[in-house]
């Protein structure tokens, strides 16, 4: 064989798929910079809304650049009522990631501009879609269950109507302020496998609703986005500090995979998104009074630590956060696509903005040439 191949990454592992000003994981400093800034000094100091504007605008807002930023996204909370319509046309087994999948696709046929690649259309689509994202992630859930669907409320703040539309109840202060931390510490991550794919799908010219909706089936695989939802149903199944303990043991024996420990980036260190969502964890257990959970996850995060140097990851402890704020297991996905959305279309931005088709190579194991 004459072709040169370079040296094969299983996995593109440590390859350089793209430049990027977004964001980036620090592992020598244990800092995931977004823009420059550390995310978890912007989330113990600022909302998701910020963050919206610091992906979007490159800058952190003022009070009334977060207010217009809000207004935007109220103004889109409604979205196309067909959308809705299709989504009942879904068997009542369709997954929830699958429907918001074709919520999104959906969406695109509703963009009288859709050939517009412009930087200022695409950030009007980032808006669009980050306003009606919550109302597809709550009210396909709530059809496929056969719920009422909800009407988004303009009179609250985005992170409290979006807690509200999945749950039915009005959040409290502590609650919906966690529920807005958790959207934060989700909204962006440099190149994990659904923004590769965005930034792909992106990088043939297509428009952001298809970058996105190869993104929702990127993320729906459980050694990605859906590996919150696996960490509680194994805290439902523990039940118990001893029992959840005792079943982490059990599939250690059995070397089965335990989702939320261990990171591909991480590799030997705690996710410090990890550590935040744990305080916020600890909070609301506070505020009702039971611990159980908490130290239930403590207890799981100490054996995995001393059994296999694993540390845990995002997902270990938002699970139960979600838990907590009674929001359905299987919506933890969803959520996550949709706090997600900001950095993916930031993403979808600047690939278009410096374009080079992606195009890798192979590295070729089969017959060397055959005479017929």
């Amino acid at each position: 064989m004459t072709n040169v191949q370079t040296e094969y990454r299983p996995g593109l592992d440590g390859v350089i798929a793209a430049e990027t000003v977004l964001s980036f994981l620090d592992t020598v400093e244990g800092r995931i910079l977004i823009k420059g800034y550390d995310l978890i000094e912007l989330s113990k100091e600022k909302g998701y809304l910020d963050i919206v504007h610091l992906m979007i605008e490159d800058s952190l807002p003022t009070d009334e650049q977060r207010k217009a930023v809000e207004e935007r996204l109220k103004e889109n909370y409604a979205g196309p009522k067909e959308v809705i319509d299709v989504l009942k046309l879904l068997p009542k087994d369709t997954d929830p990631m699958d429907a918001l999948r074709t919520g999104v696709s959906v969406l695109g046929s509703f963009d009288g501009a859709l050939d517009d690649r412009s930087p200022e259309t695409n950030k009007d689509r980032a808006y669009r879609l980050l306003g009606q994202m919550p109302t597809i992630v709550a009210n396909s859930y709530r059809i496929l269950n056969d719920l009422e669907v909800i009407d988004p409320d303009e009179s609250l703040p985005y992170s409290d109507n979006f807690l509200y539309m999945i749950t039915g109840e009005r959040p409290s202060e502590l609650e919906a302020d966690i529920f807005d931390n958790s959207l934060l510490l989700y909204s962006e991550h440099e190149m994990p496998n659904s923004t590769f794919t965005a930034r792909v799908i992106a990088s043939t010219n297509s428009d952001m609703y298809g970058a996105l909706t190869g993104g929702v089936a990127s993320l729906k695989g459980n050694l990605h986005g859906g590996a919150n939802e696996a960490v509680m149903h194994l805290l439902v199944e523990g039940k118990d500090v001893d029992g959840f303990v005792n079943l982490l043991k059990e599939k250690l024996a059995n070397r089965e995979r335990i989702m939320g420990f261990g990171h591909r980036v991480y590799m030997k260190k705690i996710d410090p998104r990890a550590v935040q969502m744990k305080e916020a964890l600890y909070e609301l257990c506070e505020a009702k009074g039971d611990f159980e959970l908490y130290e239930m996850c403590v207890a799981g995060e100490e054996l995995m630590a001393e059994e296999k140097g694993l540390f845990p990851n995002l997902d270990y402890y938002a699970a139960p956060v979600y838990w907590m704020l009674n929001i359905p297991i299987e919506m933890y996905t969803p959520i996550f696509f949709s706090s997600r959305t900001v950095g993916l279309a930031a993403h979808v931005l600047e690939q278009h903005a410096n374009n080079r088709l992606f195009r890798p190579r192979v590295k070729y194991n089969g017959e060397a040439y055959r005479e017929l």
